[in-house]
C-alpha cells in the first residue's frame, strides 16, 4: 500500500494540503474552503485557465486515495508532477518579472469571471522552462464586491520590490529575499531609494505610502489595513496598473565578467567541438528525464543536452547577464530549460518553519545526469572547497555525469590564481581523475588537446 506524505510547504492553508501519493502529487480539498472550490469549478474558471496555460492542470479524483487524512477531504485533486521546483530567490529578474505578469494576468481574468485570489505569494508560480504556470487552485474564491485587495502587501513584497531592487536600486535581491522569506519589505526599501524614483506614481503609491502607513501603524498600534471600499473597476485598475509599469521594467546591460564566456574563451573551434560532440554522446548513452548543468552560462550545452535527448534541464549559474542571455534564448525556442541563480558554494537551504517548509537545492530533486563544464576550478579554487570535497558534491546531485577540469596552466584558472596565493597543490588532472574514481565507475574521458582540459563522464550507478 502506497503511504501518502504531506508536502511540508502546504501547512499554511487550512483549506488545503498537498500529499505526495508515490509519484502522484495530490491536493486534499478541505470542507472548509469547498464551497469555494465548487463556485470556481462550476463557473468553468479553473478549466478555462488550465487550457490557457495560467493554472496548472488538475483532475478530481476518488477522495479515498487520501482515506488516512483527518478529517476526510471533501475533494482530491490530482496534478502533474512540475520537473523541478524553484523558489523566487534563485529566479533572474527576467523569471522573476514573468511570474509577476503572470499572477497579474491570472487576478485580472478571474476579477472578470467574478473571483479574486486570497494572496499573492511568489511561491503560488513555478516554471515548466520558461513558461510560468500558476500552482494553487485553491487561491482562487468568489469576489466580494468593493472589497480591497487583500494581497497588496505580498504582491509588492515579493514580486513588485524585488523587481525594483534590480532596476532602482541597482542590487540583486536574490541573497536579501533567501534571507526574508517572505520578500522585501517596502519600508525595507523605501529609504534604498533615491527621492527622483521616488516621485513615480507607481513608487509612490506601492512603496512609499505603504511604508509610511505600515511605519504609522508600528508606531500607532493601530491596524495599516485600508478602511472603506474599493470599486471593482478600481481593482482591475490597480492591479492594470502594476502590470503595465511591471512589463515596461528592464535591467542594464547584461554583458558581465562571464556572460560572453562562450564565445570568448580559451577554446580553439575543434576543441568546442569535441567538447560538444562528448557531452552529447554522454547524455544520449542516457537520455536522462532531468539533467542539471551547473555553470550553464547562455545554456550552449543545455542545448547539446536536449538535442543529445535530455527531457528537461535545469541550468544554474552565479552569473545575472548570462542567465538573461539563457531565458532569452529558451523563451525563443520554447525549449525545455530553466535558468536559475545559484553560488553553489552557498546554494539553498532548507529554510522556513522547521526548516522544512522551502527545501534545499539537494532535497527538491535529483537529476539523472549532470554537466559540469568550466565549474569546479570556481569552486576549488574560487571559493577555497577541496576538491574531495566539490566532487562529492557534484556526484552526489546524479548518478552519472560529465565534469570539466581545468588544470592550473588553463588561461581561466590563470585569472582566478592571478590575485591570489596559489594554495592548492593538490589542483591537478592526476588527483582529479584518482577521486573521482574512487566515487564512481569512469567511464571514458578525453583530453583538449591544446588547453589541456580533461572531461570526463562518470556513472555510480
Amino acid at each position: 500500500m502506497t503511504v501518502s506524505a504531506i508536502d511540508p510547504g502546504s501547512f499554511r492553508d487550512p483549506g488545503g494540503r498537498i500529499f505526495l501519493h508515490g509519484a502522484r502529487v495530490l491536493r486534499a480539498v478541505m470542507s472548509v474552503s469547498a464551497d469555494a472550490y465548487v463556485a470556481v469549478r462550476d463557473a468553468g474558471l479553473l478549466r478555462s485557465l488550465a487550457e490557457r496555460g495560467l493554472l496548472l492542470d488538475a483532475k478530481e479524483i476518488d477522495p479515498s486515495i487520501l482515506d488516512e487524512v483527518q478529517p476526510p477531504p471533501a475533494f482530491v485533486l490530482e496534478h502533474p508532477r512540475i520537473p523541478f521546483i524553484s523558489y523566487p530567490y534563485e529566479w533572474s529578474f527576467s523569471l522573476h518579472r514573468r511570474a509577476a505578469l503572470h499572477q497579474l494576468d491570472l487576478h485580472l481574468e478571474a476579477l472578470d469571471a467574478g473571483f479574486t485570489l486570497s494572496d499573492a505569494t511568489a511561491y503560488n508560480v513555478q516554471f515548466e522552462g520558461t513558461r510560468p504556470v500558476f500552482i494553487d487552485h485553491l487561491s482562487l474564491r468568489p469576489y466580494r464586491e468593493g472589497e480591497f485587495w487583500i494581497g497588496h502587501r505580498q504582491f509588492c513584497q515579493q514580486f513588485l520590490n524585488p523587481l525594483l531592487m534590480w532596476t532602482l536600486v541597482k542590487v540583486q535581491p536574490n541573497a536579501w529575499f533567501r534571507g526574508s522569506l517572505e520578500g522585501i519589505d517596502p519600508e525595507a526599501l523605501a529609504p534604498l531609494l533615491p527621492l527622483s524614483k521616488k516621485l513615480s506614481f507607481t513608487v509612490m503609491t506601492h512603496v512609499v505610502a505603504q511604508a509610511a502607513l505600515q511605519n504609522r501603524s508600528v508606531r500607532s498600534g493601530q491596524s495599516a489595513a485600508p478602511t472603506g471600499k474599493l470599486p471593482l473597476n478600481g481593482f482591475k485598475a490597480l492591479l492594470s496598473g502594476l502590470r503595465d509599469y511591471i512589463a515596461k521594467m528592464k535591467v542594464g546591460d547584461d554583458r558581465t565578467v562571464w556572460s560572453d564566456y562562450a564565445t570568448h574563451n580559451s577554446y580553439a573551434a575543434s576543441e568546442a567541438q569535441a567538447k560538444r560532440a562528448f557531452v552529447g554522446e554522454s547524455v544520449a548513452a542516457i537520455e536522462p528525464k532531468l539533467m542539471f548543468d551547473f555553470g550553464c552560462n547562455t545554456g550552449d550545452y543545455s542545448e547539446v543536452g536536449l538535442d543529445a535527448g535530455a527531457k528537461y534541464v535545469v541550468g544554474f549559474d552565479y552569473d545575472h547577464g548570462a542567465l538573461e542571455q539563457a531565458f532569452r534564448r529558451f523563451e525563443a525556442s520554447k525549449r525545455p530549460m530553466l535558468p536559475l541563480w545559484l553560488d553553489a558554494a552557498n546554494p539553498s537551504p532548507s529554510q522556513g518553519w522547521a526548516e522544512q517548509e522551502r527545501k534545499g537545492l539537494s532535497e527538491r530533486a535529483r537529476g539523472d545526469f549532470l554537466v559540469a563544464l568550466a565549474f569546479i576550478h570556481h569552486i576549488v579554487i574560487g571559493r577555497n572547497v577541496p576538491l574531495p570535497m566539490a566532487l562529492d558534491w557534484l556526484v552526489g546531485m546524479a548518478p552519472a555525469g560529465v565534469i570539466e577540469f581545468p588544470p592550473k596552466s588553463d588561461p581561466m584558472v590563470q585569472r582566478l590564481l592571478a590575485t591570489r596565493e596559489d594554495i592548492f597543490p593538490d589542483y591537478s588532472v592526476e588527483a582529479f581523475t584518482a577521486l573521482l574514481g574512487e566515487r564512481a565507475r569512469v567511464v571514458r574521458s578525453q583530453q583538449l588537446a591544446e588547453n589541456g582540459r580533461v572531461l570526463v563522464a562518470y556513472d555510480r550507478t
